[in-house]
């Protein structure tokens, strides 16, 4: 019996090709589907780890296990699998493919703080997961609502997520906006190179600047980025020298709420409208477990699907 927030049949069969392999014949890893289903029993409700209900097994097993695939890029690797092929099955009406992009904060829980500096012995090159700059460790920050984390993120016009970038709460939109883009890469189902260039990025005023607009006519991507008044003040003040105002399409704009609903898909998620987690790199990981449900929820339609 499939339980509430577990994989169904279909989905499992849909996940299960790209798991590592289950160990030796002595059964070094416990059963792939259990410990899965805990880690997205976890990531849903958003429960210490602790509490992990009996049927998931041993609490430690579930949790090294999200800690290990969050660290070696699993679940990472299983998200592209599934995105394969999305700058098709998201297609704009005109035949071209679209991204949305925005950001959304999340209020970090107070046993968030505190990992240490040092990197886990077993991966020293990851560093721990640590992203240490001038504005915060572990993409965490402080601000007037306390310990937060930022998510910026791309989506397609199914308000499926297609890649994220994590910082501290305080940081700004606009600049995580190229490396974004940058970061961007959906296999193609054949033969060929990821795609890594849409035709279309679409955001609101916080992401009008020059150097995004910039970027975006480089590379031959069309912007419909909302202009913030004290840019069209400016632009009209200088006249001729100010240049033409840049295109906007209205109707593409409308478009722009399925980066708001793809958010509000993964803020379903407990552990994700809240972080719990301390380190970057799982926190990371509980990001992709929750795309990946959504991922499955658009490739595989199941009318016993539970919300």
């Amino acid at each position: 019996m499939v339980r509430r927030h577990e994989l169904t049949n279909a989905q499992w069969d849909r996940i299960a090709p790209l798991l590592p392999e289950t160990g030796s014949p002595g059964g070094r890893w416990a059963d792939h589907r259990t410990v899965v289903n805990g880690v997205l029993y976890r990531t849903r409700t958003g429960i210490r780890w602790r509490d992990m209900p009996e049927r998931y097994g041993s609490w430690q097993t579930v949790y090294e296990r999200h800690r290990r695939w969050s660290a070696d890029g699993t679940w990472s690797r299983i998200l592209r699998a599934l995105q394969a092929g999305a700058d098709f099955t998201g297609q704009d009406a005109d035949g071209s493919w679209a991204v949305n992009v925005d950001s959304t904060t999340c209020r970090a829980h107070q046993h968030a703080a505190g990992a240490r500096h040092s990197p886990p012995a077993d991966h020293p090159e990851k560093g721990g997961g640590a992203r240490v700059d001038a504005e915060g460790r572990e993409a965490l920050g402080r601000s007037r609502d306390g310990l937060t984390s930022k998510v910026h993120l791309l989506a397609d016009d199914r308000c499926r997520p297609l890649v994220w970038l994590t910082s501290p709460g305080q940081r700004g939109d606009s600049p995580m906006f190229i490396p974004l883009m940058q970061a961007l890469s959906v296999a193609r189902t054949g033969p060929g190179r990821p795609r890594t260039r849409p035709d279309r990025a679409r955001g609101d005023k916080a992401y009008s600047s020059r150097a995004n607009r910039f970027y975006l006519r480089k590379h031959g991507i069309k912007a419909t980025i909302a202009q913030p008044d004290d840019q069209r003040v400016k632009r009209r003040r200088r006249g001729r020298s100010g240049g033409r105002p840049p295109a906007f399409d209205r109707e593409q704009y409308r478009r722009r709420n399925t980066i708001e609903r793809c958010i509000g898909k993964l803020k379903q998620h407990r552990a994700v409208a809240t972080r719990y987690d301390k380190r970057d790199y799982i926190f990371n990981g509980t990001l992709a477990t929750a795309a990946i449900v959504i991922w499955l929820r658009d490739l595989i339609k199941e009318p016993s699907d539970t919300a």
